[in-house]
């Protein structure tokens, strides 16, 4: 399945390792890695959109205008319907 993360941006659900809210940027590790993922161009934003989380995928950072809230409550939809 997938979950939508904002304009036309979609994700596999298997994919996605983690969700974090923006506010995690204030850590120095977190700030590190996502400043790590943009110089290896695999930082994926949303234009000029205000980044209200972050979604960890295998492959990309997605800065994502979506509460981490709402994402999460998408995720886990999706994982329901999965395990059916």
């Amino acid at each position: 399945m997938f979950i939508h993360l904002g304009g036309d941006i979609v994700v596999r659900s298997a994919d996605v390792i983690t969700i974090l809210d923006s506010h995690a940027k204030s850590s120095k590790i977190t700030r590190q890695f996502i400043e790590t993922a943009d110089a290896e161009g695999r930082l994926v934003t949303f234009g000029n959109e205000e980044c209200k989380s972050y979604v960890i995928t295998k492959d990309n950072v997605y800065m994502s205008p979506i509460s981490s809230l709402t994402l999460k409550r998408r995720a886990n939809f999706v994982s329901s319907l999965e395990s059916r």
